[in-house]
């Protein structure tokens, strides 16, 4: 169908047009002066500006209506189809043969398909995707749709559902008292360094002064004791899955993030008992607690009558101190950082009241405090993190879907996986003291 209206030199010659008189307003609008009385523009200027614009309201409605023709044309020229539900309804069938492409045949002229003929995969990149408007004769339904969750209001009234309630994460994590590096590896190896200033009673530094001369001869140098140990850290995994159905992923963002977050919330947990409990053997870091040769403290055996969990803590730190480093944090199991938070000095006061003001960083003898369920309860530990120990990100923590496991494909499910890879190397054992409550 072709008619003057649609004619393109016609529409370029009502654009031109209307672009003129908009230039003859601009050139009014720009001689405009303000004055005490108001506004001043000579009797010419704004008759050529009420003239300009008369006639740039024709043209402008005379393009609308062109634009408005257009849309119905288009309308008229779509071929013709009803939909199955209608046909059934009506008596009328299905669509006459030839007016669509059938599914299959949009499908296999579609790029997305095309493109995964072309890579050789067995999986496509991205889904093929009908529009809604074209779906005419294709069996859809006309008024409901499959609704999720699977509930209906049958009368009157409406459903309300109320939004997810995610939880508030713990921020104060173990690894955040380490240095991170990353690594393009999957072992680490490095050298372990004891014996200077392992125990607060004995050292293996034996540096002293020395006389030039002695009987004669140039003056002996003493030796120190350094014991050098080689050892590796494999780069270990960290990961859990949940499924979900595609729909879920697609319609509800709020609770695919609310799944992202959980997953990388329990990769976090698991990393803390890793870094402190791992028992170095299988796919387990060898953490902390499990290194040998760091030091050890107990309350009982080595503390002063009286002392509390306060001066148990101040204690352990001292050894870290005799074996030449600076304890830069500490980590305890909940309980006993709550039985700390509750000491009282004699006239009933909170010690450590300062920090439970709302904002206020847990520190205790100038440190900073993790506590963790991943500390076993009346176990603590204190040691130069920055120093003594090395964590390093192979792969940070990450969120992957996919619908390649089991039947996921032709369920609509898919899996969404967290996972990290990271090593932990400590390198100076005798930077860190396990230490036991009474």
């Amino acid at each position: 169908m072709t008619t003057a209206l649609k004619d393109p030199a016609r529409i370029k010659e009502l654009k031109d047009a209307l672009q003129k008189r908009r230039e003859i307003m601009d050139a009014v609008t720009d001689t405009l002066r303000v004055e005490e009385k108001g506004v001043y523009v000579d009797s010419e200027r704004a008759a050529s500006f009420r003239n300009a614009l008369a006639e740039a309201q024709e043209i402008s409605a005379e393009l609308k209506a062109m634009e408005g023709y257009d849309e119905i044309a288009q309308y008229m020229d779509r071929p013709a189809g009803r939909s199955m539900a209608f046909g059934a309804a009506t008596g009328a069938g299905a669509p006459p043969e030839g007016e669509f492409k059938s599914l299959a045949q949009r499908f296999m002229e579609s790029t997305e398909f095309k493109e995964f003929q072309k890579s050789g995969s067995l999986t496509m990149k991205s889904s093929w995707i009908q529009d809604m408007e074209d779906m005419a004769g294709y069996g859809q339904k006309d008024v409901y749709t499959t609704l999720a969750p699977v509930q209906s209001t049958l009368g009157f009234g409406t459903t309300q559902f109320d939004p997810i309630v995610p939880r508030n994460y713990r921020t104060a994590r173990v690894r955040d008292l380490f240095p991170v590096t990353p690594t393009q590896a999957n072992l680490i190896d490095f050298f372990r360094v004891t014996g200077f200033g392992s125990s607060r009673l004995d050292t293996s530094s034996n540096a002293a002064t020395v006389p030039e001369r002695s009987g004669g001869a140039f003056g002996l140098k003493p030796h120190s004791n350094l014991t050098f140990e080689a050892d590796s850290a494999a780069v270990r995994t960290i990961a859990h899955w949940e499924a979900a159905h595609r729909n879920i992923i697609q319609d509800e963002p709020q609770l695919r993030a609310m799944i992202d977050n959980e997953l990388l919330y329990g990769v976090r947990l698991e990393e803390d008992d890793q870094i402190l409990n791992g028992s170095g053997t299988g796919e387990d870091l060898r953490g902390i607690f499990m290194t040998p040769g760091i030091q050890a403290y107990d309350q009982t055996a080595d503390g002063q009558a009286g002392d509390t969990k306060l001066d148990a803590l101040r204690r352990a730190s001292t050894r870290v101190i005799l074996a030449y480093y600076e304890s830069t944090g500490i980590v305890l199991h909940p309980y006993d950082w709550e039985d700390i938070e509750l000491t009282k000095g004699d006239l009933g006061y909170y010690v450590l009241a300062t920090n439970v003001a709302i904002g206020a960083q847990q520190r205790v003898w100038r440190q900073p405090v993790v506590d963790t369920p991943a500390c076993p309860a009346g176990t603590f530990l204190t040691g130069a993190f920055g120093l003594g120990a090395q964590l390093y990100d192979r792969a940070q923590a990450s969120v992957r879907i996919a619908e390649q496991h089991a039947d996921f494909f032709i369920r609509n499910a898919v899996v969404i996986l967290a996972e990290e890879r990271l090593a932990l190397a400590v390198k100076r054992p005798e930077a860190f003291v396990k230490g036991t409550f009474a």
